[in-house]
């Protein structure tokens, strides 16, 4: 990576490491704002964050927020009650988005977007880690919301300036001058750049990353797992079986709870089936590649890496309140916690439980990628180190110690 580009990373953390200490910093004093009970710990900035997440009027037309599909209830995730489970639906009818909305939940933690070196098995490597959305298209949390905002398939809003008006037309316009000034709309790529500011302060919040899990009070030595949840969490942290923790990670040597946020943060290829509910893949030559398209991401690429390497790459995500998420992987394919476990442990074992079958009678693996880019599927790593027809990593028993561990890392009030 050249220097520039880490400079350029370095300064960008800088800034999100600043406004999250400021964030932290600003509480609450006297105020002149309404606040409900939940909201009476938040700063104005923050609280300015949490008008702008719930507000209904800042889509196109009017009648969607951010937490229409990101139901704090649900660790702010869902679907908006669209007709396909975690596919949410736009502001208009005629739109459907293609992707699972992601949880809000531990984002702050992730790093902005870049390509990093890492040590593996001895090796020097270099991997895309870090960002915001499946394909890390947001550097980081701070530049994220715009996206959805502007995005024709979601919120629909022609422009910045739309949305600023939006705001300063708004029931909270005199906070967001209260927090930013009287100038506070002069400039709409200003005002735009606040408002996500606040929304970052407010996504920086404790109610985003609470650690109040039953894990997190195992770690805490406040509770015991039961048998079932600590075959769960061997078998998890296991790297000749689960060998989730490899991409999930957590530090085994450590009780601290901010050391177990399950993702690596990294990109992988993993072939999950091609979900053919979603309306664009009625056309079979429409593929999601995933990172590979990621805006502007052929200026970043390090010398050694190919840029066709990363296509059907996503975004591991974190496994914190996955119980809760009521779909699973990029697209949504599975609805069911079990299944997508179980898809982890046989999917190169029993490819046909999973796959449409070809006219040969073969299982059509990895069918939601191009012939081309299905050798970028991970087919290494335990537990996908397995052949048709071999013993697969785990048993149904153990699938089922699995999803009992995961169940004890949903918060305390998700449903």
């Amino acid at each position: 990576m050249s220097t520039d580009r880490i400079l350029a990373l370095s300064l960008r953390v800088a800034i999100v490491v600043f406004l999250t200490t400021l964030a932290a910093a600003q509480t609450p004093g006297p105020s002149a704002f309404a606040r409900s009970d939940d909201e009476k710990a938040l700063s104005d900035l923050q609280l300015l964050g949490k008008r702008v997440f719930e507000d209904k009027n800042l889509s196109e037309p009017r009648g969607m927020s951010c937490a229409s599909c990101h139901a704090p209830a649900h660790a702010f995730q869902g679907d908006n009650g669209s007709l396909i489970p975690g596919i949410a639906a736009g502001s208009t009818p005629d739109k459907l988005g293609r992707r699972k909305t992601p949880t809000i939940m531990y984002k702050t933690y992730s790093p902005a977007f870049g390509f990093y070196k890492d040590i593996d098995d001895g090796k020097e490597t270099i991997e895309a880690k870090g960002g915001q959305f499946w394909d890390g298209r947001a550097s980081d949390l701070v530049e994220q919301p715009t996206t959805p905002l502007l995005d024709p398939v979601e919120m629909n809003n022609p422009s910045i300036e739309a949305v600023v008006r939006k705001v300063k037309a708004g029931d909270y316009a005199d906070l967001a001058v209260a927090v930013f000034g009287k100038g506070a709309f002069d400039d709409p790529k200003t005002a735009m750049t606040n408002l996500d500011s606040a929304l970052f302060a407010y996504e920086a919040t404790e109610r985003f990353a609470p650690f109040s899990s039953k894990f997190d009070d195992y770690l805490r030595g406040k509770a015991k797992l039961t048998p079932a949840e600590a075959h769960g969490f061997e078998l998890f942290t296991n790297p000749k079986e689960g060998n989730c923790i490899a991409c999930h990670v957590g530090n085994v040597e450590s009780k601290d709870p901010t050391d177990w946020i399950f993702t690596d943060f990294t990109y992988d290829a993993l072939g999950v089936p091609r979900n053919r509910t979603i309306p664009v893949n009625a056309d079979p030559t429409t593929f999601d590649l995933g990172l590979c398209k990621r805006p502007g991401l052929a200026a970043l690429l390090p010398k050694d890496v190919k840029l066709e390497s990363l296509c059907g790459q996503f975004k591991v995500p974190t496994l914190r309140d996955v119980a809760v998420a009521g779909s699973y992987y990029h697209n949504a394919y599975f609805t069911s916690l079990r299944d997508a476990v179980a898809f982890y442990a046989t999917r190169d074992t029993d490819p046909k439980r999973w796959y449409p079958k070809l006219k040969t009678g073969e299982a059509d693996k990895f069918n939601d990628l191009p012939g081309a880019y299905k050798d970028n599927v991970n087919t290494e790593e335990v537990p996908y180190d397995r052949r048709p027809g071999q013993k697969p990593r785990l048993s149904d028993r153990d699938v089922d110690a699995l999803v009992a561990f995961l169940k004890t890392l949903t918060d305390k009030g998700m449903q």
